[in-house]
């Protein structure tokens, strides 16, 4: 696998967020808890952006250990609410982006721009962790035509 990495600048995004931590087998879930949210608020996926800010690695870390956040841009408040939504920033960065096709069970796109991309480019890694754009969601996105925008920030 070799996908072509182009160097952007992400502006930012205010985001709701779902924090997810433990097995990845429970991320399923806890991005459910997300999804509820966003139908109670009316959130069309067309103008909220999906994403996941991946602070570890499940292939490197005991399960319990995990940690992601399942997000959706959003530009208001978020109050208190029964699916235990909150409100974060993921910052502007130039970043590394590489377009990973099909299933989300494993991006490879990651793992390429982490482990050969990255050691490759002279580029060092950002301050921020990885974050993946889920670029279409919902039940109508067969797993075959999921598209994922991966990006690495940089210094």
């Amino acid at each position: 696998m070799n996908p072509g990495v182009r160097i952007v600048q992400f502006p930012g995004a205010k985001v709701a967020v779902v924090e997810h931590r433990g097995p990845p087998a429970e991320e399923y879930a806890s991005a459910l808890r997300l999804v509820a949210w966003r139908v109670r608020h009316g959130l069309s996926p067309d103008r909220h952006h999906s994403y996941g800010v991946h602070y570890t690695d499940p292939r490197r870390v005991a399960p319990a250990e995990h940690r992601v956040d399942f997000c959706v841009s959003f530009d208001g408040d978020v109050d208190p609410n029964p699916e235990g939504v909150v409100e974060k920033f993921i910052p502007p960065c130039r970043c590394a982006v590489a377009t990973h096709l099909g299933p989300r069970d494993h991006i490879r796109a990651a793992v390429y721009l982490w482990e050969q991309w990255l050691p490759a480019s002279g580029e060092r890694p950002g301050s921020f962790p990885m974050f993946f754009h889920y670029v279409n969601v919902g039940p109508q996105v067969r797993p075959e035509e999921m598209v994922t925008d991966v990006y690495l920030p940089l210094r």
